[in-house]
This record gives structure tokens, C-alpha cells and sequence, in this order.
């Protein structure tokens, strides 16, 4: 369970510590932890060697996840809430291996301490953000077992159709093929998997409540958060209630009409005008971003003339050097 300050009264100080919460009282003549009955009996309490003074709130539960609304449609067809995990993506794997699994399955962690994203590289899950990861099979949807590509353009327009009344009129788009920017800076990135068998999952970490100013130094003026752009809180049922809605209708797109599908990518795409550089392999091909091709294919003006690409990663600048999910 998650936490909020608020005001503690004469209690002195409330602080995380292992994972637990724990409380102290000034009114002892030494440094105690007290048992507080109105906390969950599954909190643990642990003394930390701490001044009291330094910490003025006492920690009140934010709500835990609605699972209820988020299985009512059937999309997901399970959930489990996690305080932390090393990684929700490789849960997710461990769960594609048990038998019997009620497919979709949503795994979402409050904190990761393993997050990985495209490429090898790490995620920051911030307190507060958002960590998820959803096992599926797509044929149940409707697309076939195609790979990653337009499962990868589904997420990120998805995210988008969800992130963008939220923060209007503040512009919200997508760099190819599924990392979500907002005011030059990396709000949600996207990691789709295959498995051996064709299922897929699709990890998504989304800084909603976390803080920019908590990220790491190197990461600070690279992260746009909801919370930043909009000065409040976000509920996280309510996001992943409506993200679950629309990556459902983004993924029956992709068999009913794809070209609408990369059409909603295309107008969302925030590199076109610029120069880009995509590694394949062990070479690299470079040319300005013409948008995103019918098919769903990355356009490039290369001194070839246009072509389309559909795998590949792009090389880090300034404006796409944000760690991927």
C-alpha cells in the first residue's frame, strides 16, 4: 500500500523504512515505534534511527487499486498489485510459464529496482509513477501474431489518447516507434516482448504522481511527469481503467484498419522535420523524418530517396536521450 502525507498532531514523524511504515513519538523519553490500530495489520513497524524532527507528517493510504472496475470488461482478465517488484516485465514471463493463466493479465508495481526498457537500458520508476506490464494473446484480439511493430504503435497511441485531455492544452505526441513526449521531455515509454509462443507482453511505465525534481540529476530536465504538468494527482484506477479501454480498441485496429491505426501515429509524430539516425545492426542509415508510412513504417528522405523502416533503434540525441521502459 501506498502513502500520502499529512498532518501528524503531536505524533512527531511518520517514514518508509524496508518497505514498512513507521511511526515515532516525541512524548517517550527515547525514540519508540508505536502501534497504530488504525493502520493495516499487514503493515510492519521497525524502529529507524532517525531525528523526528526532520520528518513533520504523518503518512495517510492512498486508495488501493479498483480491481473490480479494472476486470468488469474482461480486459484485463486479471490483476495483481504489486508494493514492489524487480522488474514487471519479468513477472510477467514467469506468469506466461504457469498453466491455467486467465489471460489478459495485468502485473502493476507501485516501485520497481529493475525496470529495463528497448535497448538494455533502465527505467526510473519514481515514487508514485506508474509500472506495468500486461500478458496477452493478440489473436484474441484480432491481430495476428505479426511481431512487435504495430502492437508497439497501438501502446503508444493509446497512452496518448489517455495522457492528452489530461494535460491539454500542453501538447502531447510520440517519437517512433512508442515513447510518449510532452514539453520535449519523456513521459511514458513502451516495451513489447514476444514469447516463444506468439503471446506478447506489453510493459508501460508512465510518470504520473513521481516528480521530476526526485529523479536522478542526469535524468531531471528529461522526464515530464502528469503530476508536474498539471499540478495535482492522478487517480491510477481511473488511468489504467481508461488505458486498458483504449490499448484494447488500439489493438483491434490493427486488424480492422491499420492504416487509421499509423494515420493517428502520423499526426502524433513529434520527429518530423528532423534529422535521425537509425542503427541496424551493424550499420546505420540517416535522413529527415517524413513522418510515419500507411503501414505503419518510419519514413526517412535518405540521400537514396524515402524509405520506409520498421525495426532498428535510433541513436541518442538531446531530444530522445530519455532511458526506455
Amino acid at each position: 500500500m501506498k502513502y500520502r502525507a499529512g498532518p501528524l498532531g503531536s505524533r512527531s514523524a511518520v517514514c518508509y523504512h524496508g518497505g514498512a511504515v513507521v511511526l515515532w513519538w516525541h512524548a517517550m523519553p527515547r525514540l519508540q515505534c508505536e502501534t497504530a490500530s488504525d493502520l493495516p495489520q499487514s503493515i510492519a513497524l521497525h524502529p529507524l534511527a532517525v531525528s523526528p524532527r526532520s520528518i513533520p507528517t504523518i503518512a495517510m493510504p492512498l486508495p488501493s487499486l479498483d480491481t473490480p472496475r479494472l476486470t468488469a470488461s474482461g480486459f484485463p482478465a486479471r490483476v495483481e498489485h504489486h508494493a514492489e517488484l524487480p522488474s514487471t516485465q519479468d513477472l510477467a514471463r514467469q506468469r506466461a510459464a504457469e498453466p491455467d493463466q486467465a489471460l489478459p493479465l495485468l502485473i502493476v508495481a507501485d516501485q520497481q529496482t529493475a525496470g529495463r526498457g528497448r535497448g538494455g537500458n533502465s527505467w526510473w520508476t519514481g515514487p508514485g509513477s506508474l509500472a506495468f506490464s500486461l500478458l496477452l494473446d493478440p489473436a484474441a484480439l484480432g491481430p495476428p501474431r505479426r511481431g512487435t511493430g504495430p502492437v508497439s504503435l497501438a501502446a503508444g497511441v493509446a497512452i496518448v489518447d489517455v495522457a492528452a485531455p489530461r494535460i491539454a492544452p500542453i501538447r502531447v505526441g510520440l517519437h517512433w516507434p512508442n515513447d510518449v513526449f510532452a514539453e520535449g521531455r519523456k513521459l511514458a515509454g513502451v516495451l513489447v516482448e514476444v514469447l516463444a509462443d506468439g503471446r506478447l507482453i506489453i510493459g508501460v511505465g508512465l510518470n504520473s504522481n513521481n516528480r521530476a525534481a526526485d529523479a536522478p540529476p542526469n535524468l531531471q530536465t528529461k522526464v515530464a511527469t502528469l503530476r508536474d504538468l498539471t499540478g495535482r494527482e492522478h487517480d491510477h484506477s481511473d488511468l489504467l481503467v481508461e488505458l486498458m479501454e483504449r490499448l484494447a480498441a488500439r489493438l483491434r485496429q490493427i486488424a480492422s484498419d491499420y492504416a487509421a491505426l499509423a494515420a493517428a501515429f502520423d499526426g502524433l509524430c513529434l520527429q518530423r522535420g528532423q534529422m535521425l539516425t537509425l542503427r541496424l545492426g551493424d550499420r546505420s542509415v540517416s535522413g529527415r523524418c517524413a513522418g510515419i508510412a500507411s503501414d505503419g513504417g518510419l519514413l526517412l528522405e535518405t540521400p537514396a530517396g524515402r524509405k520506409a523502416f520498421y525495426s532498428g533503434a535510433l541513436e541518442k540525441s538531446a531530444a530522445n536521450s530519455n532511458t526506455a521502459r
